[in-house]
C-alpha cells in the first residue's frame, strides 16, 4: 500500500520538567458533525511515541483517501513535543486549532486527526478555525479525558484475622486496592502516592503490632478520575 508522503508540518517544543501527573484519554474514539454540508470527523488515540503518532495518521489517510483534507496534531511528553499541520487549509485555521484544544486542556500522549469531506460552501478563516477546533472538541470528549497519577505498586502480606483490618487500613490512606490473593496468607496488591506510603507504613504497624508492612514494587501511571 502507498502512502501520501506527510505534508509539511509545525513543530513545537514545550518546556520540560519532571511530572507526576499528565492528563490524557483512556480510549481511542471519534465523533463527527456537519458544517454548511462539510463533513468533520475527529478522532483521538492515546499514543506515546512519534511513530505511534505516525501510524494512527496513516492509518486514517489511508481510510479517508477521498477526504479533502486530514488534518492532525498531537502532544507527547516524551522529548515533550507537539506537531501540527494544516493538510491543506490556509495557514493558521487547522492544524493549530486542533492543537490548541489539546493544550489548552491539559491533554498530552494523544492524538487528533479531524478528516473534513468539503461540501461546497467556502467556512472562511474564523469558520474554519471553529469547525477544526470543534472536530478536536467532540474526539476529546469521545475519548473520555482521564488524569494519571505516578503511584507506587504496592503489596502487603498478612494472616487471614488481619486481613479486615489492614484491608482497611489500606483503602482509608488513600490507596486504590487492585486485588488479593488468598493462599497460605492473604496478599493485598495496591498503589498509592509514593509520598502517602511511609504513613500508612506506619499506620500499618500500629494497627498490626508491627507485624505487616507494605512493599514497593516500582511506579507506574495509574488513571485517578
Amino acid at each position: 500500500m502507498i502512502t501520501r508522503a506527510a505534508p509539511r508540518c509545525r513543530l513545537v517544543f514545550v518546556r520540560g520538567g519532571t511530572m507526576n501527573e499528565y492528563k490524557t484519554v483512556k480510549k481511542s474514539s471519534f465523533d463527527e458533525f456537519t458544517e454548511k454540508r462539510s463533513r468533520f470527523i475527529g478522532y483521538i488515540k492515546p499514543v506515546r511515541t512519534e511513530e505511534e503518532a505516525t501510524a494512527f495518521i496513516n492509518e486514517l489517510r489511508s481510510k479517508h483517501w477521498n477526504a479533502t483534507h486530514n488534518v492532525y496534531a498531537y502532544s507527547l511528553r516524551e522529548g515533550n513535543i507537539t506537531r501540527y499541520s494544516d493538510d491543506g487549509e490556509p495557514s493558521g485555521t487547522a492544524g493549530m486549532p486542533v492543537l490548541d484544544v489539546l493544550l489548552k486542556n491539559g491533554i498530552t500522549d494523544v492524538c487528533v486527526v479531524v478528516t473534513r469531506y468539503f461540501g461546497g460552501i467556502l467556512l472562511g478563516t474564523g469558520g474554519l478555525a471553529r469547525a477544526y477546533s470543534r472536530g478536536a472538541r467532540i474526539a476529546l470528549d469521545a475519548g473520555v479525558p482521564v488524569t494519571m497519577r505516578l503511584c507506587s505498586v504496592c503489596e502487603a502480606s498478612c494472616s487471614y484475622n488481619r486481613y479486615g483490618k489492614v484491608s482497611s487500613v489500606i483503602m482509608e490512606s488513600g490507596a486504590a486496592v487492585d486485588g488479593s490473593d488468598f493462599g497460605s496468607e492473604v496478599k493485598i496488591s495496591f498503589h498509592i502516592s509514593p509520598d502517602e506510603l511511609p504513613a500508612l507504613n506506619k499506620k500499618l504497624a500500629d494497627a498490626t503490632a508491627g507485624e505487616v508492612q507494605a512493599v514497593a514494587d516500582g511506579e507506574e501511571f495509574v488513571a485517578i478520575s
